[in-house]
């Protein structure tokens, strides 16, 4: 099993280019099986999700080709088989989106309950509910999702609280349903509105993308719109953005969406750091810190708001920070394992009911860790760029799901960082 050895203390400086968004990418290529033609997706990250994903599609019959680094062509046109086997499921929660397009196409598929990360329940109701809404029969039995519907039907769904994957995933469902679906309450996050702007140059009838109200007016077919460009990684992104801050190093970012980070950055400009934005190059430029980490006050919430999957690597920050923040967790309330192997480098944080507590310290002390998530693994990298001698971070092939060439990107701005077995 991999690991990270990072040797901490060393300014980030250079300049780092943001992959696509693999959160925005695997609901386009489960999109791909309401349209069976062929589809070639540019600025794909090369990620373990990514090809998990593509592996799913095969073994439902799709060919699926990566052409070259960020290039891949899909053609579902092959597809003949409607069961997502627990091998494959069972590693990524987003294998979830096959479920509507199945049905859609065949009338009926059999998808086993997903796996992914662990840091709380995220339960698969909402999109079970929503497609019974759309006249789905769906039953659950030895852990396989089995659905059929001869055409899914008009539908008024309305989520009790925002969520990214259902609304993807029935929005996609109901691109082909017969007659008129409304979503409310759907979430406004860049990836569903990309999916959208997606299915829209295929043919299907959208509107109020980015907003409360979803309307999807069901087509009877969608066609290829030949290539499409996946999104830049806003969590990569800031990622770095903080990872340059926390280091006082100087570090440009290119190839992301400024608009995506707006409550990132102004998170990050509270905590005292100063950076130039171009709008026109799209880039980021985050300048040397002169003073000390100033504490924040964050709580986690659906886009626009302060993304949870930033909320590792800030708190990996505040752990040096000059004074005490807290932290809410307005989303998953038990994402905060990182929290306990942060103290492992020093860190004073207390976890209590949803709420962490970081009291800034002076500095961290490298010490084995272990990553329990995704953004889990990228807070305990940044907290080993800075901490005091060697730090080991195992366990990260959670990283590997959704950073493409992590620690070579690192490498490149100067951090003394290497991957061993």
């Amino acid at each position: 099993m991999d690991k990270f050895v990072i040797e901490g203390g060393h300014k980030l400086r250079g300049t780092v280019r943001v992959s696509g968004a693999k959160n925005a990418a695997l609901p386009l290529f489960a999109a791909t099986i309401l349209i069976p033609e062929p589809i070639t997706f540019l600025n794909v990250p090369d990620v373990a999700d990514i090809r998990t994903m593509a592996q799913l599609l095969r073994d439902l019959g799709a060919k699926v080709h990566r052409i070259e680094k960020g290039v891949w062509r899909i053609d579902t046109s092959t597809i003949s088989e409607t069961v997502a086997p627990y091998d494959v499921v069972k590693r990524m929660r987003a294998s979830i989106y096959v479920l509507g397009p199945l049905i859609v196409r065949f009338g009926k598929a059999r998808v086993s309950l997903p796996g992914g990360c662990a840091f709380g329940p995220r339960p698969v109701d909402f999109h079970i509910r929503g497609l019974k809404l759309m006249q789905a029969d769906i039953k659950v039995e030895h852990g396989y999702i089995v659905a059929q519907a001869e055409r899914l039907r008009s539908a008024s769904i309305a989520f009790d609280k925002k969520s990214v994957g259902a609304t993807a995933h029935l929005m996609m469902a109901a691109s082909l349903a017969d007659g008129k679906v409304t979503i409310e309450n759907a979430a406004l996050e860049p990836e569903v509105v990309t999916l959208a702007e997606f299915l829209k140059l295929a043919g299907a009838k959208i509107s109020g993308e980015g907003t409360d109200e979803l309307v999807i007016e069901g087509v009877d077919a969608l066609k290829s719109p030949g290539e499409f460009e996946v999104i830049p990684d806003r969590i990569e992104a800031g990622t770095y953005a903080v990872a340059a801050y926390m280091t006082g190093g100087e570090v440009t970012i290119t190839d992301l969406c400024i608009e995506h980070l707006r409550t990132v950055l102004e998170k990050l400009r509270e905590a005292g750091s100063e950076f130039e934005m171009d709008k026109n190059s799209r880039s980021l430029s985050i300048l040397p810190r002169n003073s000390e980490i100033k504490p924040l006050d964050i709580f986690t919430s659906p886009f626009p708001g302060f993304p949870t999957d930033m909320q590792a690597q800030f708190m990996a920050m505040l752990a040096i920070a000059d004074g005490t923040s807290v932290i809410r967790e307005g989303i998953y309330p038990d994402r905060f394992k990182h929290a306990f192997e942060l103290t492992r480098l020093g860190a004073d944080i207390k976890v209590d009911d949803g709420i962490a507590v970081v009291k800034g310290v002076k500095e961290l002390t490298g010490a084995p860790v272990m990553a329990s998530d995704l953004r889990a693994s990228a807070a305990l990298v940044l907290a080993g760029l800075v901490a005091r001698g060697t730090t080991v971070v195992d366990r990260i092939y959670h990283l590997d799901r959704g950073y493409e060439d992590f620690e070579l990107k690192l490498a490149a701005l100067g951090a003394h960082i290497k991957r061993v077995s």
